[in-house]
């Protein structure tokens, strides 16, 4: 393993810093890159799926973000710590400008990238994000909840505190993630393969990072790169809220992908598939 500027491990075969990159290709010259920021915060990169929808003449990094996954670095999980990373992976990969993807929270780091460097930012992709402020919290919760069983509710209450077991652990992780998928059928086994990751959840980072909350409503009209809004219309954070941000990003798009949940590529994939390309195909 190697470090590099962010303070995390690479792969180090594949040319990267923070918890290695992944692409078509590795030469810079091939293509517009892309970089994937995961979400969480705290968890860790799971987004090699969506680098594999993505055009292959287009070079697509991933990275495990400080603290988490295979990275290390100083506890300082502060949102402009995030950015200042990220573009110090930038400088460390050699772009100019690169399109910044973001799933969730990543969403978030994806924004506000795009407004702390507007000259670096060529495109934004923000994905399965929540929009400004925090009234989606309670509308999440309450669907989330709804979309357990009783029994899958109770056993998640009796995991929440305390010290897990692994099989605990795998358990509790699925019974927060079931209510992302759009078909109940299959949530809880897609909910598992996601679990089993066998990676700690950084819940230092998690805590610091969900509570330093950006003003997007203040900052959103200041990003000046194009931006696609992906959102499943299954996920349980309510797409009211993220639709404010067509009223405030000056050069937006929304897609709702049609029986896709909080990750729309695993439950829709030829429909992710095509609105990435077709977004990317014009900026």
């Amino acid at each position: 393993m190697t470090t590099g500027p962010a303070g995390g491990a690479a792969d180090a075969g594949a040319g990267g810093p923070a918890g290695g990159t992944t692409g078509a290709t590795t030469d810079p010259s091939a293509g517009t890159a892309v970089v994937l920021c995961h979400g969480g915060p705290g968890l860790w990169d799971n987004l090699a799926p969506v680098a594999d929808l993505i055009d292959p003449t287009q070079v697509v990094h991933r990275y495990d973000q400080r603290g988490c996954g295979r990275s290390t670095g100083p506890d300082d999980y502060r949102l402009a710590r995030a950015v200042a990373d990220l573009d110090a992976l930038r400088a460390y990969w050699g772009h100019e400008q690169w399109i910044v993807f973001g799933h969730s929270w990543g969403a978030t780091l994806a924004l506000a990238y795009a407004w702390t460097h507007p000259e670096r930012t060529r495109a934004v992709i923000y994905c399965g994000g929540v929009g400004p402020g925090s009234a989606w919290r309670e509308p999440c919760r309450a669907e989330s909840a709804r979309r357990l069983t009783p029994e899958q509710r109770t056993r998640l209450a009796e995991l929440e505190d305390g010290e897990r077991t692994w099989e605990e652990e795998v358990d509790y992780r699925t019974l927060c993630w079931v209510p992302d998928y759009a078909d109940p059928a299959t949530a809880e086994a897609a909910a598992r393969a996601e679990a089993v990751t066998p990676y700690d959840i950084n819940w230092r980072a998690n805590r610091g990072l969900a509570t330093d909350l950006p003003d997007v409503e203040a900052l959103a009209p200041t990003v000046r790169a194009p931006t696609l809004i992906l959102h499943g219309e299954a996920d349980p954070r309510p797409l009211a809220n993220t639709r404010l941000l067509l009223d405030l990003i000056p050069r937006v798009r929304l897609a709702v992908v049609p029986d896709a949940g909080h990750s729309p590529w695993v439950e829709a994939r030829g429909a992710v598939a095509a609105e990435l390309r077709a977004f990317l195909t014009t900026v």
